[in-house]
């Protein structure tokens, strides 16, 4: 005997009001009236022969029934979601948006665009610079890489990578204004892409907080503080994921060889319903793997690129590039 099941709509009327906790935002996502949403909710306790909501003020709570009841009605919405984003989405072609950390967006992400097209030439990717959490449940956002510390809730992610925070400063700079020791920064602008939490961390390493007092301009974010870098604007505090192609190119130099964690790390963030979708799941395999490609190159020295080093009983001064 096949099991009797409640009507859909009373169902989904049920899942967008508890979800909302208003039966007035419910309705909109629904795109029908409230009284249309009251009445589909009405029938499903009719139905079930239990009270699912009660009315506190304005708004909805659920009853000991309906708290029953939602978990698996929310998960079988999200397995009917994935499943047809998995019938309706091929693996190798269509549209696909990326939120990504403008940092990382613009140094390491653009220059592997290649890479992408050459294994999938039929993905046109939309590519937005942004670190808004408001990106993951954003409807026209298939994936998002952002920085935080990965306390997203309902949502799937995975830590894609951590970093180290290092002073970074263009050549030319350095050659006319040399930094020989940390107390030489105090002659340089700090270049800060935050609140100053970062540079607080690092100078605190290099027992150098005094050097806060200085001069300093704060520019939003880590792609705006390289770019100044560059320019010789000042000394930018870099990282290990996005400035190792700038410290490759010569762009900009590491002039010392302490390096720090930094707070966050970088996580690859989607709806739950969008991770078994196959051309998110072919952007995702492809972003770990250019990433466990660039690790495998780092084993080794470069010029340009910066050796960690962490617990030095000394700040050392490293003339030109990196070791």
């Amino acid at each position: 005997m096949a099991k009797r099941l409640p009507p859909l709509n009373p169902l989904r009327a049920f899942e967008a009001t508890a979800r909302h906790a208003s039966l007035t935002k419910a309705a909109s996502e629904l795109n029908v009236t409230h009284g249309a949403v009251s009445h589909q909710i009405k029938a499903l306790e009719q139905s079930l022969g239990v009270k699912l909501f009660e009315r506190v003020g304005q708004r909805v709570k659920l009853t000991p029934h309906g708290a029953e009841l939602l978990p698996a009605v929310s998960v079988a919405f999200d397995g009917i979601a994935a499943a047809t984003q998995r019938l309706t989405r091929p693996a190798s072609s269509g549209a696909l948006s990326v939120s990504c950390v403008p940092a990382l967006l613009l140094l390491w992400m653009t220059p592997r665009l290649g890479s992408f097209t050459a294994q999938y030439p039929d993905i046109q990717l939309t590519l937005i610079p942004s670190n808004d959490p408001r990106d993951i449940r954003a409807p026209h956002i298939d994936v998002c890489v952002h920085y935080g510390d990965g306390s997203w809730a309902d949502c799937w992610m995975r830590k894609w990578s951590g970093l180290e925070l290092f002073p970074v400063v263009s050549p030319t700079l350095i050659n006319n204004r040399p930094i020989r020791n940390v107390r030489d920064l105090a002659e340089h602008v700090l270049l800060h892409g935050d609140d100053g939490r970062e540079w607080h961390t690092w100078l605190a390493a290099a027992d150098a907080l005094d050097l806060e007092r200085g001069r300093r301009h704060h520019l939003g974010d880590a792609r705006m503080t390289a770019e100044a870098a560059v320019h010789g604007h000042g000394v930018a505090l870099g990282d290990s994921v996005t400035a190792s192609a700038l410290l490759a190119r010569g762009m900009l130099v590491a002039p010392f060889s302490l390096s720090v964690p930094a707070v966050d790390d970088f996580y690859v963030v989607c709806r739950n319903e969008m991770r078994a979708t196959p051309i998110v799941q072919v952007f995702i395999d492809w972003l770990f793997a250019e990433k466990a490609g660039d690790d495998s190159r780092a084993d080794a020295p470069v010029a340009g690129r910066l050796v960690i080093r962490r617990k030095r009983p000394a700040l050392k001064v490293m003339g030109g590039k990196p070791s």
